[in-house]
C-alpha cells in the first residue's frame, strides 16, 4: 500500500480523526486516545486497524453502539486477579486502564491476570503488549469479538463462527535487542486487510477467504464497505482454529463478557473481551542471566542465512518498527476509496475538516 495513494502526516491525520470523533460525541480525552491509537496502527503498517475504521466508529457513536459517557471500572479482585468492565465505552482508554491495573498487580505479586469485558473495539492488540514491555513486563493477551455476526470459519467449516480473535505475546527489550512483539489474528488475514484490499480492488492470497458458498477464493469483495459476505479462513488450518477457539473461551468466558455464540446479543457493533497475563521477570531471580539468554537466542535465530538475501530473518516486532520509521517521515498512505469514506464520516459527524486527495 505504501507505493500508491495520498500520503498524510500522522499529526494531521490524528487531528482530523480526533475532531471527527469529538463531533460524533466522544469526550475530548477519549477522542484523543482513540485517534492516536488508530493512527498508531497505520504508522506500524497495520492499516486494517487504522483510521479506515473511523466510519464504523462514527456509526457506532451515533447509533448508541458505544457508550459515550462511561468509563471502565474494576468489578472484582482476588489475589493476582483483577477484572474490569468497560461498560461498552471506548476500547483504547479501557485497555490502558486494564494494562495499568495489571502492571501494578504484577509488580506486587510477580504475575497478574487481568480481564476486560464489554469494551468497544480495542484496536491493534500489539499496542497493549508494547505498553507492558515498555514497563519491563512480559505479557500474553487473548481477545475475542462479539456484538456482531462472526467472520471466521472453523477448520473444515464453510461459514463463519468466530471473530478474528487476536493473540499477542510481548517481551521487554534487552540490552542487545528491541522488544519481542508477536501480534497476530487467528485468521489468515485480518478482516480489515480484506476490507482494505477490497477498497483497493486487489486480490488476497487464495484460500484466505471463503465466498458466500463456502468456497476458497482470492476475491475480497464480500468484505467491502464493512459488510461480511462470506468468511475468513483460520491461519494454519487446525492450529489457527484451535487458537481462535481458545481465545473465545478464555477472553469471553473468564471476563464474563461472553462469546460470539448466538445466545449473546448481536447489535451490529464491535465489542471486545480481553484476558491479559502480565509477568514481572524480576520476580524470577537473575535478570541479567535471563536477558543474556534471550539475547543469545535472538542472535542465534537472526543469524540464519536468508533464503532470499533481500528478505533477512526478522525479530517479531521488526516489521512494525521499520514501518513506523518510514511512515513517520514519508506520511501514511491512504487509497482514494478510504479517503472518500473518511471524508463522508467527517461530514456525517458534523466536522468541517476534509482530507484532500
Amino acid at each position: 500500500m505504501d507505493s500508491t495513494g495520498t500520503r498524510i502526516q500522522a499529526e494531521a491525520l490524528t487531528s482530523f480523526t480526533c475532531d471527527v470523533l469529538a463531533k460524533a460525541g466522544a469526550r475530548e480525552d477519549d477522542a484523543r486516545a482513540v485517534a492516536e491509537h488508530l493512527v498508531g496502527a497505520n504508522l506500524t503498517g497495520h492499516d486494517s486497524h487504522g483510521v479506515g475504521l473511523l466510519p464504523a466508529y462514527v456509526k457506532h457513536a451515533r447509533s448508541g453502539l458505544v457508550s459515550l459517557d462511561t468509563r471502565a471500572e474494576v468489578v472484582h479482585r482476588h489475589g493476582a486477579i483483577v477484572k474490569l468492565d468497560a461498560k461498552r465505552g471506548w476500547g483504547r482508554p479501557a485497555g490502558e486502564m486494564a494494562m495499568a491495573e495489571g502492571a501494578e498487580l504484577a509488580r506486587k505479586m510477580g504475575v497478574a491476570a487481568v480481564t476486560l469485558s464489554n469494551a468497544h473495539h480495542l484496536g491493534r492488540i500489539g499496542a497493549y503488549g508494547e505498553m507492558a514491555a515498555q514497563d519491563g513486563l512480559i505479557s500474553i493477551h487473548f481477545v475475542n469479538v462479539t456484538d456482531h455476526d462472526p467472520m471466521v470459519a472453523p477448520y473444515r467449516g464453510s461459514d463463519a463462527r468466530f471473530g478474528t480473535n487476536p493473540v499477542c505475546i510481548a517481551l521487554p527489550p534487552t540490552p542487545g535487542r528491541a522488544m519481542f512483539l508477536l501480534d497476530m489474528a487467528t485468521s489468515r488475514i485480518a478482516l480489515g486487510k480484506a476490507r482494505v484490499a477490497a477498497n483497493q480492488g486487489k486480490r488476497v492470497p487464495f484460500g484466505s477467504v471463503l465466498d458466500a458458498n463456502g468456497q476458497p477464493t482470492d476475491d475480497p469483495s464480500g468484505f467491502a464497505d464493512f459488510e461480511i459476505n462470506g468468511a475468513l479462513a483460520p491461519f494454519g488450518d487446525h492450529k489457527g482454529y484451535g487458537l481462535a477457539f481458545a481465545a473465545e473461551l478464555l477472553a469471553g468466558g473468564l471476563s464474563g463478557g461472553g462469546t460470539i455464540q448466538p445466545g449473546n446479543p448481536r447489535r451490529g457493533g464491535i465489542q471486545n473481551q480481553l484476558l491479559s497475563i502480565l509477568i514481572d521477570p524480576a520476580s524470577f531471580g537473575d535478570e541479567d542471566a535471563m536477558e543474556a539468554e534471550m539475547d543469545a537466542m535472538m542472535n542465534y535465530a537472526l543469524a540464519s542465512l536468508p533464503a532470499d538475501w533481500d528478505a533477512p530473518v526478522l525479530l517479531p516486532g521488526d516489521p512494525e518498527r521499520a514501518k513506523r520509521a518510514k511512515r513517520s517521515v514519508q506520511g501514511i498512505p491512504l487509497d482514494p476509496k478510504t479517503l472518500e469514506q473518511l471524508n463522508a464520516a467527517a461530514k456525517q459527524a458534523g466536522s468541517t475538516l476534509h482530507l484532500a486527495n
